[in-house]
């Protein structure tokens, strides 16, 4: 049994429930109440995690932090998330991209503009959007001629990087369906794996 401590708004928490999702684990939802300060608390943090932050999976006593470390953990174990060694170095370098650049800028825009009051200046907006658009238009390009974010299957990668991308357009600020059309298909084919669910649905 994985116990994954997380929150619906969270995409971090997003992208690990759905690898276990995906792959059939067992697994169930420790809800973390973020918005009433949880994760501030000094009892929270010296048991859960000591960064302040979600997701947090739990396996058999041991709690492990931070999505990129638990995807890779989980790509050990189980078949569907499992990496080629000659496809591990293209994975990972999506997976820190990811970590550096999209879901980091993505995540940061949304959260200014939606879940923060008063709503950030705007000129901070506006080069929170210029990030955030640019490294979207490096993953747009990228599945312009790949099938999947690394290659021709699933990777974790993939799930990394959706993290955020499916949370609603008022939310994000971006149409990306319409806006980024090879982004759009890219989330279409992640829609037909096997156990796929929307974020507020799989996290409510």
């Amino acid at each position: 049994m994985y116990k994954l401590h997380s929150f619906k708004e969270s995409g971090n928490s997003y992208k690990v429930a759905l690898a276990l999702s995906m792959a059939g684990a067992d697994w169930e939802k420790v809800q973390v109440e973020f918005f009433n300060a949880q994760t501030r608390q000094p009892a929270w943090r010296a048991d859960i995690n000591e960064m302040g932050e979600v997701s947090v999976l739990e396996v058999d006593g041991r709690r492990m932090t931070q999505s990129g470390a638990i995807l890779l953990y989980l790509s050990e174990q189980f078949e569907l998330l499992r990496m080629q060694d000659d496809e591990r170095n293209e994975v990972i370098r999506w997976l820190l991209f990811d970590n550096h650049k999209f879901t980091a800028n993505l995540a940061s825009y949304r959260w200014l503009r939606t879940f923060t009051y008063p709503v950030a200046h705007e000129a901070v907006l506006t080069f929170m959007r210029q990030r955030t658009m640019a490294a979207i238009d490096i993953v747009n390009r990228r599945l312009a001629h790949s099938t999947f974010i690394a290659g021709d299957h699933l990777t974790i990668a993939d799930l990394s990087l959706v993290g955020y991308v499916y949370y609603p357009a008022e939310e994000l600020g971006f149409d990306l369906r319409a806006d980024y059309p090879h982004l759009g298909e890219w989330m279409a084919r992640m829609e037909q794996v096997p156990r796929w669910c929307e974020p507020y649905e799989l996290l409510a």
